[in-house]
């Protein structure tokens, strides 16, 4: 193990380099080819086959290094339409043309930028130490994890196909706690999300007249307040689940009662017996509330993105967490419980038939981290996708390298 992580620390400034340059130049879902540019063009230094353009803007890399097992390492290359506002001397403040044709700010506000660092990182020093190990490294740079589509559409798009099946696949994604510090469990990891859309349609009229209308305004209020009653009134207290408006759009002016509105919401599980039941019912309540107002029409209910469970085979976590034990005291191992966040890293195992293991790392200042827990104010950390968002940079970035490389030694090592 150390011959391989001993060169991290003359690799650390070049990291940060990285780093800071794929924070300042972020980009939006399946736009990634600057990034997927960068990922080739360093993965081709350390002697990987690459191949572009799986799935879009998917980028794999092969290096095999004698007899031995297929280790599949993942990061994630999107980012955000959110605007930055974290202060930092490389701060985005790049915009783009979203799906829409709207043009929106763009953040790394989830941390992909330096997933695509760690994994840079392990691949480069894994390159270099190949004395210490034997079998094949499958470095995998995805695209469009934010919405739900990067996973699969490489799946579908050759990886399954062209490339040999893991012997394992191992992801790993930071998130708020203290930096530094691993965390692990098995079986699930992170919540079932779903999202739709839902339009709603009424009878537009001038607002002194609404006994003209058929007010989509009303209906959309009494529908959102309704569906806040699946999660407290239709599941048990042990069933988790979350029900989330986070949007509701209607009409342009205050004395103008619109024909439609538009409620966007998200769904996330940890069951699937849950996830069906809820599901059911968020159907029954939007087509119920629309019947009760008069409407002129059904609602139309759209899909619009659909993450499956993750799930961490125990064997394989086991066998991570072991080789954590001997490389990281035990306090920067922690056990969690699962998340309500979603990812589509599952879609990799799913699709091969292949067991993966996927951890959180740690990327809030220590202090500040203890500081917000000792006063009960964790709440008031910035959390992914915020606008604030930003890993401390160290132990951070030399913690997930290490993780990465550690992880796939437990398989590559002879």
């Amino acid at each position: 193990m150390d011959e391989v992580l001993g060169p991290l620390d003359e690799l650390l400034p070049e990291l940060e380099n990285l780093y800071a340059d794929l924070h300042a130049h972020p980009e939006l879902s399946l736009q990634e080819t600057r990034t997927a540019g960068i990922a080739a063009e360093r993965l081709r230094a350390a002697g990987f086959e690459v191949t572009t353009g799986i799935g879009g803007t998917g980028v794999v890399g092969i290096l095999r290094n004698g007899t031995g097992p297929t280790v599949m390492l993942r990061a994630d290359m999107d980012a955000l339409p959110v605007k930055e506002d974290t202060g930092l001397p490389y701060a985005s403040r790049v915009t783009a043309t979203d799906r829409e044709g709207k043009t929106v700010p763009v953040m790394h506000a989830c941390g992909h930028d330096i997933h695509v660092t760690w994994l840079a990182g392990a691949a480069s020093l894994l390159a270099r130490a190949r004395a210490a190990w034997r079998g094949t490294l499958m470095a995998v740079f995805q695209p469009a994890e934010e919405t739900g589509e990067g996973a699969q559409a490489m799946m579908t798009g050759g990886l399954a196909a062209r490339f040999p099946r893991p012997d394992v696949i191992l992801g790993q994604h930071v998130m708020v706690g203290s930096a530094g510090v691993l965390g692990w469990r098995a079986g699930v990891v992170t919540s079932a999300g779903d999202s739709f859309q839902v339009r709603l349609f009424g009878r537009g009229a001038h607002g002194s007249m609404p006994q003209a209308s058929i007010d989509p305004v009303v209906m959309a209020a009494s529908t959102v307040l309704r569906l806040q009653t699946i999660v407290s009134r239709e599941l048990a207290a042990t069933e988790a689940a979350v029900v989330t408006v986070g949007a509701l759009q209607a009409g342009t002016k205050e004395n103008v009662i619109p024909d439609e509105a538009l409620i966007k919401l998200n769904v996330r599980t940890f069951d699937e017996g849950v996830r069906s039941r809820v599901l059911a019912a968020i159907e029954r309540i939007v087509k119920a509330e629309a019947a009760a107002s008069g409407a002129p029409r059904p609602p139309e209910i759209t899909p619009l993105d659909r993450y499956m469970l993750v799930k961490n085979d125990p064997e394989a976590t086991h066998r991570v967490v072991e080789s954590f034990q001997r490389r990281f005291p035990a306090e920067r191992l922690q056990e969690t419980e699962p998340t309500s966040a979603s990812e589509d890293f599952g879609s990799f195992g799913a699709g091969w038939h292949a067991p993966s293991v996927f951890w959180f790392v740690g990327g809030t200042d220590p202090d500040a981290y203890r500081k917000a827990r000792e006063s009960g104010r964790l709440g008031d950390l910035p959390t992914n996708h915020n606008p604030r968002f930003a890993p401390v940079l160290h132990p951070t970035l030399r913690t997930g390298v290490e993780a990465a490389v550690t992880a796939a030694q437990a398989w590559l090592s002879p």
